[in-house]
């Protein structure tokens, strides 16, 4: 019988390889260790023979668990069908919470989704069954609020076809997203390769009162950090102000580390993470947690002299901390919501709300509703409601059906609120917002929003581009939605009540993490796989969702010649860029259908506009998706250019899969993200990042790349680019790459799934 669950033998037999592993690895390092290294080292494939220096090595992981969501599943899922393995080697679920549209409320989205998407749905249900995996039904949650609930637990590793996996950090199992690949490698029973993270420790003292709630930890570290501060990076967490935080604050905390761009965040187990365990359901596994005490926390040292043991130490005084709103278009534009006024006026940003969210993966606890239905009271004492349109997320089942029996979900509907479908709605592009869809003018679709979710790129959330979203923790939320304005200050600024006299917000009561009377149990969302049978998984040539991979072809051994420049991004370029959300989810299971969407939301420094270039071929302005496969038609490769850290965001590796699939040799860049690069560099990409950042400047229009000396391609060694330029004149650039010599086998290979058919005995690319 396949495993799924986290049960306690299952963990214990974690626990008792942890213990043995770093009993192998300890002795090598000579000094105590972090908890993300006893974590890290402690799943270590070889753990004797490893090579072991941050930022430098390659380590070779053995997770303990896979999760994925529907809009990543389907290409993670028909990359695996190529791999030859007849079940997945280690506990996989698959979890439908992204292809859900939000606009009507959750039933009647459910219900649409289950039309629109039935197809998407059967396939990975009757996958999921052949091959052994946990299948969660659509409405049943987001992907890591049930992972949260279902199968965390301390001290595993955990990675996840979503970049917020991380979200189980707050359970203190170190969680990274992945790419597809990355995913089947795992699946089919090979190590997960990732570079040796380095670590940030941070510190928190004191204990958090009033607004300030734990989503104000991360917005304020983003301003901090930045969105680059993490990458490579495990963000470590410690001190007295963790054991002030519930597990699910933690979460939201952990959660948005990918905002950071880490490869993952953790907090060491504490009381807190063990009363969640019993709250959910899962006592044996909190005992097993204390029994194992000393291998889910650093040792001693590490909390007296942090110093020695973090690349750089961060210290959070969490009584003094103010609530947050970050945003516009970054999570990183971070702002006390003090100072947010002076930026309306400054920044000319919209003055009025039209939107208020709360919920998402990030914040949508039993804490968190708590704490917003609070703010929900204060305003119905007062006969006040939410100024603007009010759309409440749950994010599992679990969660909905306990809030709505406590009582919590009727004080929000009771101010204007709105329940949509347990699923990821406007956090991932699935909203349909219809009071934009008549708007003449992009002017008069400018308008501001304000959520509680975790990220807030340009058309993240309902595909506008004039949309300016910021993001805060739900009661704060709630409070600016109550007035309707940015320019309100909860903490200090009066609202009117419907007595036309002014009133205050008091700061929220506390709220229990967990319910006195237990969760609502969800029995009906999830559908465990077939045992001794299978279901009939079978792809209609004609589909427009869904279609069967064609391996990439090998490298033919030969140096890339006059490769035309498609795009030199300016700025900012995320996979939201580079491979969009929203009405182009639904092709997410059809390679050659989605790809008709790269780049299109990229602004190309040589047209200075989102999504066009000059056809080499024609001169003429077109579509990049459309120039890149006229390229392909022609049998000419191509490449692409990056500005920094090019490709963060979410995991998706559509960004990468596609500009593969259209013709594309290699990405130039200033720097890369971390999923995006192990991304490329799965699907057969070179990436490659200049020596000197500054000679992305030296990149014209018109001009080509060539890429010699790739035979003698090796480890630590430079790649030279001859440019030349569209009036004949010629320059070389020095690039630089992080392949290792696996890598490089994939490059050779066409990609890594290619290598790994070879070694489970199928057919190679061909040539």
């Amino acid at each position: 019988m396949q495993i799924i669950d986290s049960t306690p033998d299952f963990v214990s037999g974690v626990y008792a390889r942890m213990a043995a592993h770093l009993g192998a690895a300890r002795p090598r390092l000579a000094r105590p260790l972090t908890f993300a290294e006893k974590v890290v080292l402690s799943h270590l494939d070889d753990p004797r023979g490893q090579e072991l220096k941050p930022g430098e090595s390659y380590l070779m992981l053995r997770p303990d668990r896979v999760a994925m969501q529907d809009a990543t599943a389907q290409m993670a899922l028909l990359q695996f069908m190529l791999a030859g393995r007849k079940s997945v080697a280690v506990p996989t679920t698959v979890h439908c919470d992204h292809l859900i549209r939000a606009r009507e409320g959750a039933r009647p989205d459910l219900d649409v989704a289950g039309r629109e998407n039935r197809e998407v749905f059967e396939f990975l249900k009757s996958v999921s069954s052949n091959y052994g995996i946990g299948f969660w039904k659509p409405g049943a949650g987001i992907i890591h609020q049930v992972i949260l609930e279902n199968y965390a637990f301390p001290g595993g590793l955990l990675i996840g076809t979503d970049s917020h996996t991380p979200n189980a950090g707050g359970l203190g199992m170190l969680s990274c997203g992945v790419g597809g690949a990355d995913a089947v490698d795992v699946m089919a029973g090979f190590p997960w390769e990732v570079l040796y993270p380095t670590l940030i420790g941070v510190r928190l003292k004191g204990e958090l009162t009033g607004w300030t709630a734990p989503k104000d930890i991360i917005l304020y570290l983003c301003g901090l950090l930045t969105t680059q501060g993490g990458t490579n990076r495990i963000i470590e967490y410690f001190g007295p102000g963790t054991r002030s935080i519930s597990c699910t604050g933690k979460a939201t905390i952990t959660n948005m580390g990918a905002e950071l761009g880490a490869t993952g965040s953790v907090f060491p187990f504490d009381e807190r993470m063990d009363a969640y365990l019993r709250g959910t359901g899962r006592a044996a596994l909190a005992d097993l947690a204390r029994k194992n005490a000393a291998l889910l926390r650093a040792d001693d040292d590490v909390e007296r002299d942090p110093g020695r043991f973090f690349e750089r130490v961060v210290e959070i005084d969490l009584s003094r901390l103010e609530p947050h709103l970050v945003g516009p278009h970054r999570p990183d534009l971070a702002r006390p919501v003090s100072k947010v006024p002076e930026a309306v006026r400054k920044e000319g940003y919209p003055e009025n709300l039209s939107v208020a969210l709360i919920g998402s993966c990030t914040n949508s606890s039993y804490e968190d509703i708590g704490r917003a239905a609070d703010v929900a009271r204060q305003a119905i004492e007062h006969g006040a409601r939410m100024s603007v349109p009010f759309l409440v997320t749950p994010g599992s089942e679990q969660i909905r059906a306990t809030i709505e029996r406590d009582g919590q979900m009727g004080l929000l509907e009771a101010i204007g609120g709105k329940v949509l479908a347990n699923a990821c709605g406007p956090c991932i592009g699935q909203w349909q917002r219809d009071d934009l869809a008549k708007a003449p003018t992009a002017e008069a679709r400018r308008n501001a929003i304000i959520t509680s979710f975790n990220r807030n790129f340009p058309r993240r959330n309902d595909g506008h581009a004039e949309t300016l979203a910021f993001m805060g923790s739900p009661e704060i939320v709630i409070a600016y939605g109550l007035a309707g304005r940015l320019s309100f200050n909860p903490l200090t600024d009066a609202l009117e009540g419907s007595d036309g006299k002014k009133w205050k917000l008091r700061p929220p009561a506390p709220a229990p993490d967990l319910p006195a009377n237990g969760f609502v149990r969800d029995e009906t969302g999830y559908l465990p796989p077939a045992q001794g049978q299978s279901m009939e998984v079978s792809i209609a040539p004609e589909s427009a969702r869904l279609q069967i991979l064609e391996p990439f072809p090998a490298w033919d051994g030969r140096d890339f010649i006059d490769l035309p420049v498609v795009l030199k991004a300016k700025g900012v370029c995320t996979t939201d860029h580079i491979s969009p959300a929203g009405p182009w989810l639904r092709f997410r299971g059809h390679l050659d259908k989605i790809s008709d969407n790269l780049f299109s939301v990229a602004v190309n420094a040589f047209t200075g506009e989102a999504g066009t270039g000059v056809d080499p071929e024609t001169g003429r302005k077109a579509p990049l998706a459309a120039i890149a496969r006229g390229l392909k038609a022609r049998g000419q490769r191509w490449v692409a250019v990056g500005d920094e850290n090019y490709g963060e965001g979410s995991s998706r590796e559509h960004a990468a899969m596609s500009p593969r699939h259209l013709g594309a040799a290699a990405i130039l860049a200033r720097s890369f993200a971390r999923i995006h690069e192990s991304n490329l560099k799965k699907q057969g990409l070179l990436a490659l990042a200049f020596v000197n950042p500054a000679d992305y400047d030296r990149i014209r229009e018109g001009d080509c790349v060539s890429l010699t000396g790739l035979k003698g391609l090796a480890p630590g060694k430079e790649v030279e680019a001859r440019l030349k330029h569209a009036d004949g004149t010629e320059e070389t650039l020095r690039l630089r790459h992080t392949l290792n010599p696996e890598q490089i086998e994939w490059f050779r290979a066409g990609s890594a799934l290619n290598l790994l058919r070879l070694r489970e005995g199928g057919s190679p690319a061909a040539t």
